[in-house]
């Protein structure tokens, strides 16, 4: 029974196949955007951060200039009074307020009003209490600046020198942040691929599934329908057989006996006459007329399917044919047989011996070869029958034999053989067919 048709899988395939490209176009973008933004995130990072970190660096460098020069002027020993370290402390000054000031526009720490109030407040004080120190020196009470540089300024600057501090572990506990934040993104980022590059391997894996239910099912109708055409090729070849070997029998039997039988009675009535009479030359000539036609008849009834091949055989029939071929086109045809021999199928015979006919016609019919070689080689596990010339070749050969050609595959095929045509390496075509013994000698006794 035939198969409903089925719809075809182009549509489904072509619509997965968009589906796959436009999601991978997108997940492209989406990746694309998510590593430009994590690389704008960690370029900004570690360019602030740097520049952040070189200021407060600069800060604290200033506070410890700021220290060194108190323990200077602390030293009564010193060449200088107070008042000569009022230029240093000026510059200082305005060295750190610059320092601190760009810190806290690149800053990208989270500060409370507080912390920022108590750094700016403790810097005024700072420098209110240096402005005191040198108006004290500028008074000529150099001890009395001296003390309040101990007691006061040197706590403000330490406390300043420790705020510093905090401002850089601040930074670097922000930069730790940052980097945890870039983690994140990029965990996020490879957790999407993942989960894309499933989602892709499932798609992929489903339209492969689909395919090869597809190219099963195709397959299977395909096998079927070979099936059928092997079983259509059997039936036809067998009925061809079996009416070639009708009407060669019809021929030889019917048509043989009655031209027998005619000219036996021509012979006879001939005998009646007498010699030299009209007659009986015009009886003799019509009784070799009727012998040539029973000659034809009985080499068409050959032709159809030879008798001998029931009677004795495959090997026989090639030994009477090949000499029969070589007589009626000319050719000059090699016939060798080696190996030893075992009987043939009588089934498969008649394929063997066809093969084998419409091989030498095509040789005759469009090789132009003026030689051929057949060679009968008897197998261990199989026989083989090779047609070679060294005409036109292969191409020469399938011009007029298409429907031949057909039938000897069909006939290796019935046999559950193989054949081949191919170059010799001299030019022209070999037909090699081989069959295998076990096959086709079960029934040969």
């Amino acid at each position: 029974m035939a198969s409903s048709p089925k719809r075809s899988p182009t549509a489904g395939l072509f619509l997965g196949l968009l589906v796959t490209i436009a999601a991978i176009v997108t997940y492209s973008w989406y990746i694309n955007r998510q590593i430009s933004t994590l690389r704008e995130l960690q370029n900004n990072l570690i360019e602030h951060n740097r520049r952040d970190s070189l200021q407060l660096l600069r800060a604290q460098n200033d506070l410890n200039s700021l220290g060194l020069a108190m323990r200077d002027m602390l030293d009564n020993a010193g060449p200088y009074p107070l008042q000569a370290w009022d230029a240093q402390f000026q510059r200082i000054r305005t060295d750190l307020s610059s320092a601190l000031q760009t810190e806290d526009r690149l800053s990208m720490a989270k500060r409370s009003p507080e912390q920022a109030q108590y750094l700016q407040q403790s810097l005024v004080e700072f420098w209110d209490a240096a402005d005191h120190v040198f108006a004290l020196a500028r008074d000529g009470k150099e001890p009395e600046a001296r003390a309040q540089i101990r007691q006061s300024l040197q706590t403000r600057q330490a406390a300043l020198s420790t705020t510093v501090s905090r401002l850089l572990v601040q930074n670097n506990e922000s930069e730790q942040q940052a980097a945890l934040q870039v983690g994140r993104i990029y965990d996020g980022v490879q957790r999407q691929l993942y989960l894309f590059l499933t989602a892709t391997l499932l798609a992929i894996l489903l339209t492969g599934l689909y395919v090869i239910l597809w190219n099963r099912r195709l397959f299977a109708q395909l096998a079927e329908i070979s099936q059928q055409r092997s079983d259509l090729a059997q039936k036809l070849i067998s009925s061809q057989e079996s009416m070639l070997r009708s009407i060669s029998r019809e021929l030889h039997d019917e048509f043989g006996q009655v031209l027998t039988a005619i000219g036996s009675m021509l012979t006879r009535s001939g005998n009646h006459l007498a010699e030299g009479s009209a007659l009986r030359n015009e009886l003799s000539e019509v009784r070799d007329i009727a012998q040539t036609t029973l000659s034809n008849i009985r080499s068409l009834s050959q032709a159809l399917h030879p008798v001998m091949l029931d009677e004795t055989g495959l090997e026989s029939t090639m030994d009477w044919y090949i000499p029969t071929v070589e007589k009626q086109t000319g050719i000059d045809i090699e016939y060798v047989k080696s190996g030893t021999r075992f009987g043939v199928d009588a089934n498969a015979s008649i394929h063997i011996y066809r093969v084998l006919q419409e091989a030498l016609n095509n040789v005759a019919r469009h090789s132009g070869a003026r030689d051929a070689q057949v060679r009968l080689i008897f197998l261990p596990e199989a026989l083989e029958l090779e047609i070679e010339d060294h005409g036109k070749g292969s191409e020469g050969f399938a011009e007029g034999g298409g429907i031949g050609l057909v039938g000897m595959r069909e006939r290796a095929e019935l046999l559950r053989g193989t054949i081949e045509f191919t170059r010799p390496p001299q030019g022209g075509t070999l037909v090699r067919l081989r069959v295998p013994r076990q096959e086709n000698e079960a029934n040969a006794e």
